[in-house]
């Protein structure tokens, strides 16, 4: 009855929020309730549950002050000249345009947030684009694989899921997998070089008048308002902050970043503290991978003295945490609403029951390999479901499963996070849908580039991982 019970809870969260019918939060708080209650635990569901929420108190702490510090970062400056270096080192060669794509994209998207990183690198390089006649599938293509691979920060969403719903700390998960991301991304810098030299090539073929062969620095001087290419969608939404230029004194034009997350005008930029902020940035990121601190404890830390330094006013202070607050909300609510399933889950014996049914199914010569078992399934299944049905619904049984093989969770934890770079791709995932309108591209054009090319991530990534001992097989 109890494997039963389980795997109906499961399909019924899952369906509930794949089809829209409820809230991730909702159904994570409401359905396994619903459930445990069949299971005849009454009121013992609250001790449960209770016990899950203070093993993810650790988590919520981190992903709290994780989004807080970088939307800080974000609003004080300290990337803005990042993106104003990067416009500058492009200059008129593709080859160079692709591969600042992926390199603004990597560092935007510390923040965890997707949807702010494909705004901020729209903002700042899809005029490039268009004026160079490129086509914008190619940044959709680099954008949409770097921001995928850096999803697995721990402050961002499948890392903090599974975290959650295995009880492993997210840090445990993320640093042994440091040399993959490290690998992951150099493959994805290699794909970005070759798409920018498949366009270079393309404008020398289709526009010799204009390109000829030779490409340099220097200032936007191609082609006004070129969508570039054939992969560009014909029709699709605009974006006014995309289109706005600044003529410099040689007549030439250049994108502006009014009205975007770096607007040059925003009250909150702090450029005398930039080499402060930098410095506490860098020494977060080398205490994080040194791992001397738990890593909410970490981000506390930084995020109250970024806080206190950058605006000594009581009342700028709140204003500031203010901002942010509905991002916190919306992460933090959601992994302490997980602490209803995985509590029910455990509490009630349904995931015992249900491991031991796969146990009885899977032959034992595979048993050894469930982790990398996993992360061959989590790359198709992130892609076809969401984040929360497999990390809270899949992603328990079969750790619970893999345990009986001798797997340790935390090695399921860091297989199941490395379909991540396929996961981003998919039209469930709002912030795709956000960069393609943005770009003005097909999501059909954008998955014939690009998906093939997140599987190779995703399984290098997987394969480096075994390699580097951070995902064991037996």
């Amino acid at each position: 009855m109890l494997v039963a019970l389980g795997f109906l809870m499961i399909i019924t969260f899952m369906v509930l929020i794949m089809t829209k019918k409820m809230t991730p939060l909702l159904a994570l708080i409401l359905v396994p309730t619903i459930f445990g209650l069949f299971t005849g635990a009454g009121f013992g569901l609250g001790d449960m549950i209770m016990d899950a929420v203070k093993d993810m108190s650790g988590t919520a702490a981190l992903l709290m002050f994780a989004i807080m510090y970088f939307g800080i970062m974000i609003d004080v400056g300290l990337f803005d000249r990042l993106v104003s270096g990067i416009q500058k080192l492009v200059g008129n060669d593709p080859a160079k345009v692709v591969i600042g794509t992926a390199l603004l994209t990597a560092v935007i998207s510390l923040d965890g947030d997707g949807s702010t990183t494909f705004i901020v690198v729209t903002a700042a390089l899809l005029p490039i684009y268009q004026r160079l006649g490129m086509s914008p599938v190619a940044l959709t293509c680099v954008a949409g694989l770097t921001n995928g691979t850096l999803n697995i920060v721990p402050w961002g969403g499948p890392t903090a899921r599974a975290a959650a719903a295995l009880g492993v700390d997210a840090a445990d998960i993320f640093v042994p997998m440091l040399p993959s991301l490290g690998i992951a991304l150099i493959v994805i810098a290699i794909f970005a070089w070759q798409l920018g030299l498949a366009e270079r090539r393309r404008l020398q073929r289709d526009r010799p008048e204009i390109w000829g062969t030779g490409f340099g620095g220097g200032n936007l001087t191609g082609p006004q308002g070129g969508r570039g290419g054939t992969d560009a969608s014909p029709s699709g939404s605009s974006v006014s902050v995309l289109e706005s230029v600044a003529r410099k004194g040689d007549g030439s034009e250049a994108a502006t970043m009014d009205g975007t997350v770096l607007d040059p005008h925003r009250d909150t930029l702090r450029p005398k503290m930039f080499y402060f902020n930098l410095a506490l940035t860098v020494a977060i990121m080398v205490l994080l991978i040194v791992d001397v601190l738990p890593l909410s404890y970490l981000f506390m830390i930084g995020t109250a003295i970024a806080l206190v330094v950058n605006f000594p006013k009581v009342n700028d202070q709140v204003k500031m945490i203010a901002a942010h607050s509905s991002e916190i909300i919306a992460v933090v609510s959601m992994v302490l609403g997980a602490a209803v399933l995985t509590g029910v889950l455990s509490g009630t014996g349904m995931v015992d029951a249900m491991s031991l049914w796969l146990v009885d199914i899977i032959p034992d010569s595979l048993g050894q390999y469930m982790a990398v078992i996993t992360g061959l399934i989590s790359i198709p299944a992130t892609f076809l479901m969401s984040n929360d049905a497999f990390y809270f619904g899949i992603l328990p049984v079969l750790t619970e499963a893999g345990a009986h093989f001798g797997v340790p969770a935390v090695d399921m934890a860091r297989a199941s996070i490395t379909g991540q770079p396929v996961h981003m791709q998919s039209p469930l995932v709002p912030a795709i849908l956000l960069l393609v309108s943005l770009s003005r591209v097909d999501l059909g054009d954008h998955h014939k580039k690009v998906l093939w090319r997140a599987a190779v991530v995703s399984l290098v990534m997987l394969a480096s991982g075994v390699l580097f001992g951070a995902i064991h097989m037996g």
